[in-house]
């Protein structure tokens, strides 16, 4: 059990440093409180030496684990991640509140996040008007003129000598607001009726509609609310899917699902557009000032007093000594009233938060002019085996910042990766210059010379079709995994001496498929087998070791973290979230599963009738998960079962992938067409211009500016992505009839292209 152990918090319960935080490798966590900080302390030095995992920059210490939530802000590097756009502003709330002490394990100290629209009214809404968007400078109480000015004259004229002056009586954070917006679900539902007696609360009360929530903490002087992280994610909080009798309110209508903003047709529709608020321009030239008032310098003291953002006393860090408290009834009253007045997190800086920095390049105002090329290079390898795997570990803190491709005779590729994103556009600049290019073809393959270094040359199954799902390429670019072998084994390499390192039995038949998670800080990661066995095996690699497994002395028989079961197929595709502690798998045949990683079975997800034959699988990190089935079909499901979208296309598709937010995806198939979706309802956003050869594989730079496929032809090619682009072209058309934009060029050939001197191709014949 020690040995699942990520991350290691200390904790407050009741306002006192005496509890503890322990999360898992499996995605759960437990809170502890102890009798006093010494305990805690001691309770630390017994654990493994994790500090606070490896997310946020920090040394993996105990005495990070102890550290105060000021130290944990000061010291790591999200701050200027969040600065630097390298996170979206929902990570760096989370990351905000998660330092802060607030926690999904304490009703009272559950995560903050800001309401960001003021407009539930409209048929349409429209991002772009500032006057949708609310004032992050100002609290919730101060938001509407009248009722600051109530909130004002409270604390001016403020009469209890007992108690210091407050603006607000209630807080925008308790255990009972949680539970307010919580109360659909499970088990917040057993929690809010265990409160109120086993009773709903009055249906006039009851969190019944978006709009109504929003007018009532505009006016209501005892409502200073503000929302919950699932605003942003959880559609299935606003339906009353267990059919609970909620009540009639006094209008005479009954209290069952949540009404929605009328631009909102579906939950769905509600939680995406508010994350696209929330990550929108607006709200990130804003978002420090809000920090400011919940974490920051104005939560307390003068600054709190002229913002309007003070709080009841008890509400604060500090603020009660409960040890000091001998009394059992005083203590008694005193931790009640803490559990009703709300928790203010620790105050993680005395100074102004830094504002993100700007986003010019983001601009609608710069696309004009700047229709970069579709096409950034084509190279072409000796070998005319197709390029049936692509891995784009491009990140520029690698020892080898690369892009790994594999061909259908198994021959490898490191091509080593140039960042040249901030090149490109630049005056002066061409494509001409070699060193300009991004990728760089690996110089013992581009020679023919170390050519036994680069094939693997163990025999495969005969029956077995290469197909990507074939090979994983470790976070590093250091090592390559293949399956496929006769043996029913599946065989780790080293990318740099192409010599076989482990052999990993567990199947009963031939492995058909793997899948990576994606890596953490030391590149630990899950690794899925699926197999002819109809099962899947969940493998642990590691990243200090090199091998699958933990334990280096017992490299030859690693034992599979979990087994999965549930189909009665041949396993053909599988995709595994290690943020979502899911792995979602496809059969020959029938529904795909999702497991969690320790081996349960959640759910199937069913297709419509005739989406019979799962293919090719994606999951984002935001629960969505697109699933290709055979003749040109793709869902679009909700990591709960629910069925969003779908299409057919005119294309027999190869590869998919989904963009780091998960917002847009990329496909590509036989007909060498790659085109790009929006997720959420699969409109088209681009196609580019066709390829004279099919595409078997594909994946994105780490930046997600560039993305390189591999050809039928034994060529990569990396195309120009611009995202946010396609979004704001996508917003402003007028018919969506047709929804993509085509360059023009209506053909790439590798051959036109070195003829037309486009300067966008890297020749090396065999």
């Amino acid at each position: 059990m020690f040995s699942e152990i990520r991350a290691v918090f200390s904790r407050r319960y009741l306002l006192q440093n005496t509890a503890m935080e322990v999360f898992m490798a499996n995605r759960t966590s437990v809170m502890f409180n102890f009798p006093d900080q010494a305990t805690v302390k001691k309770v630390v030095y017994s654990l493994p030496r994790v500090g606070v995992g490896t997310s946020y920059g920090l040394p993996q210490a105990r005495r990070i684990s102890l550290a105060t939530p000021r130290q944990l802000f000061k010291s790591s590097n999200m701050t200027q991640r969040w600065q630097r756009r390298e996170i979206s502003n929902f990570e760096y709330l989370m990351f905000l509140n998660t330092i802060a002490g607030r926690t999904y394990n304490d009703l009272n100290q559950y995560p903050v996040f800001p309401w960001v629209l003021t407009n539930y009214d409209s048929e349409e809404l429209d991002l772009t008007l500032p006057g949708n968007f609310r004032d992050l400078s100002k609290p919730v109480g101060a938001l509407n003129p009248k009722r600051a000015a109530f909130y004002a004259e409270r604390y001016e004229t403020w009469d209890d000598d007992q108690t210091p002056p407050c603006h607000y009586n209630s807080h925008y954070s308790t255990a009972a607001s949680a539970l307010h917006w919580l109360v659909r679900i499970e088990p917040f539902t057993t929690f809010s009726l265990c409160a109120n007696n086993n009773k709903f609360d009055h249906p006039d009360r009851t969190f019944s509609g978006i709009a109504r929530s929003w007018r009532n903490c505009q006016r209501d002087t005892s409502d200073v609310k503000e929302l919950i992280p699932e605003f942003y994610y959880l559609p299935e909080m606003f339906v009353n899917s267990n059919g609970y009798h909620l009540g009639m309110r006094e209008d005479r209508t009954m209290v069952c699902d949540v009404d929605l903003p009328a631009w909102a047709k579906k939950p769905e529709d509600l939680v995406r557009i508010n994350r696209m608020a929330l990550e929108s321009e607006f709200v990130s030239c804003q978002l420090h000032q809000w920090i400011d008032l919940i974490f920051g310098y104005k939560q307390r003291g003068p600054e709190a007093v002229r913002a309007l953002n003070v709080f009841h006393y008890l509400t604060y860090e500090g603020s009660a000594k409960l040890d000091s408290i001998t009394d059992p009834s005083l203590r008694e009253a005193t931790e009640a009233q803490i559990q009703s007045f709300g928790q203010t997190p620790s105050q993680l800086l005395i100074e102004p938060h830094p504002p993100r920095s700007s986003a010019m390049h983001l601009s609608p105002l710069m696309f004009k002019d700047q229709m970069q090329q579709d096409v950034i290079m084509v190279l072409k390898f000796p070998s005319n085996s197709p390029v049936t795997h692509v891995a784009a570990n491009t990140l520029p803190h690698l020892t080898i910042p690369a892009v790994v491709t594999v061909t259908c005779s198994r021959v490898f590729a490191v091509n080593r990766w140039h960042n040249t994103v901030g090149l490109r556009g630049a005056p002066g600049y061409s494509l001409e210059q070699a060193h300009h290019l991004p990728i760089e073809m690996d110089s013992l393959v581009a020679n023919n010379t170390g050519s036994n270094k680069r094939q693997i040359t163990d025999l495969v199954d005969q029956s077995i079709q290469i197909t990507t799902h074939c090979f994983v390429v470790t976070a590093d670019n250091r090592y390559i995994l293949v399956c496929g072998f006769w043996d029913k084994s599946f065989r780790v390499y080293s990318s740099e001496t192409g010599k076989l390192t482990q052999i990993v039995f567990g199947h009963w038949d031939v492995v058909t498929c793997l899948a990576r998670s994606e890596s953490y800080i030391g590149g630990d990661c899950y690794i899925v087998s699926g197999s002819r066995d109809a099962t899947l095996l969940l493998w642990y690699w590691s990243g200090r070791h090199h091998i699958i497994g933990d334990n280096p002395n017992n490299s030859d028989y690693p034992a599979p973290r979990a087994v999965l079961t549930g189909h009665d197929q041949e396993v053909v595709c599988v995709s595994v979230c290690a943020e979502l502690g899911l792995v979602i798998s496809g059969a020959k045949e029938g529904p795909c599963l999702v497991h969690t990683i320790t081996g349960d079975l959640l759910r199937a997800l069913e297709g419509p009738d005739h989406y019979l034959c799962p293919r090719l699988i994606s999951v984002s990190s935001e629960g969505h998960c697109i699933i290709y089935y055979e003749r040109g079909r793709f869902c679009n499901f909700s990591i709960n079962g629910k069925l969003l979208a779908q299409m057919e296309v005119n294309d027999s598709t190869r590869a998919i992938l989904l963009s780091s937010d998960g917002h847009n995806l990329v496909t590509g198939g036989d007909n060498g067409v790659v085109e790009v979706w929006q997720a959420c309802d699969f409109k088209q956003l681009y196609i580019y211009p066709g390829c004279d050869a099919g595409v078997r594989a594909m994946d994105l730079s780490h930046d997600q500016r560039t993305l390189i496929t591999g050809m039928v032809s034994g060529s990569i090619v990396a195309f120009n992505i611009d995202f946010n682009r396609w979004h704001y072209e996508h917003q402003n058309r007028r018919s969506t009839e047709h929804g993509g934009r085509s360059s023009g060029l209506e053909n790439i050939s590798v051959v036109t292209l070195i003829k037309n001197k486009m300067h966008l191709c890297v020749h090396l014949a065999s």
